[in-house]
């Protein structure tokens, strides 16, 4: 394919916008990274004479002034995270709300070339869902992280409709894989259970683990990228990304053990403030149909991949 020129990724060293810079090296022709380093690592940021990293908030137009009109591509995977949302509310409206707002107005006001704007959601705007799968048009807000998210993709659509800002929103659902260090303490179950097996420590589950999730391996999260930004289709829309499959944790724990040979215990903790998704599973027909995106990753391979990544293997 076509190279896509120069590209902004915010929260480049974060798990999906590390990897994001890892998938769309070769296809651009520069990278800049924006991120506070408040959650992420710059280490986890590809070493690269084609990547410019700046240390700093979205918030901060003086940043990005000076990149922009060179972009023609932005990737807004900046976020303030779920797990904090609850104690930090007003983090994460100023960093997932006002944050995404003014990213749009930078981009209408600055950016002179720009071909896509993708943003990355999250499949935490369906909550408990009454509809499993679920489709892009349900929505069930209860908790700030997903109610800062949703109400900046209102925004994306406003910035395509009134302005015709070429913007596309990607609802991510649990993605995991290499990249995801569980020294970011608001990493997901998965590098928690490997980060617990590495240690010799209880796997631990709040819950019941009943509750199930719909797991996506991070390679196949980054092809759903990409083909949300090279395909006209997607321009104005937005897609899930999932697999249509339904896990509980208590078998994820019992994979992990598989996989790992763990001689460990598995140890049940109460619910925390943030779990409040008992099943968990999205509908991906509409990417599907319209950019012929499908997970390709089984979850038994992703967690292989994901294991032989974090024991050495995989760098």
């Amino acid at each position: 394919m076509n190279k896509l020129g120069n590209v902004l990724v915010t929260g480049g060293a974060g798990f999906l916008g590390s990897q994001l810079v890892l998938k769309f090296l070769e296809l651009s022709d520069h990278i800049w990274v924006l991120d506070d380093l408040s959650t992420g690592k710059k280490s986890s940021v590809p070493s690269s004479s084609k990547v410019t990293f700046i240390e700093g908030s979205i918030l901060d137009e003086s940043l990005l002034k000076p990149i922009l009109p060179k972009v023609n591509y932005i990737f807004h995977f900046a976020c303030a995270n779920l797990v904090n949302s609850v104690t930090d509310i007003n983090r994460d409206f100023s960093t997932n709300l006002l944050g995404s707002f003014k990213m749009l107005q930078y981009a209408k006001e600055h950016c002179t070339s720009l071909k896509r704007f993708i943003y990355a959601s999250t499949a935490s705007v369906y909550s408990q869902a009454e509809r499993v799968p679920t489709k892009e048009n349900y929505h069930n807000i209860k908790l700030p992280y997903p109610a800062s998210k949703f109400s900046a993709e209102h925004y994306m659509q406003v910035f395509y409709h009134l302005y015709q800002l070429p913007v596309t929103t990607l609802r991510f659902s649990n993605v995991y894989g290499p990249g995801q260090l569980s020294s970011n303490p608001y990493c997901g179950v998965v590098a928690k259970f490997f980060e617990a097996v590495l240690a010799n420590e209880p796997l631990v589950i709040y819950g019941d683990g009943s509750q199930t999730r719909d797991f996506t391996f991070v390679a196949d999260a980054m092809e759903a990228v990409l083909a949300a930004t090279v395909n006209p289709k997607a321009l104005g829309s937005v897609y899930n990304v999932g697999t249509g499959m339904e896990t509980s944790v208590n078998e994820l724990a019992e994979k992990v053990v598989e996989i790992t040979n763990f001689k460990g215990k598995t140890v049940y903790s109460s619910k925390r403030t943030v779990d409040i998704v008992n099943r968990r599973c999205v509908s991906i027909n509409l990417i599907k149909k319209d950019l012929g995106w499908v997970p390709e990753t089984s979850l038994t391979q992703g967690l292989l991949d994901t294991y032989y990544w974090l024991t050495g293997g995989g760098g």
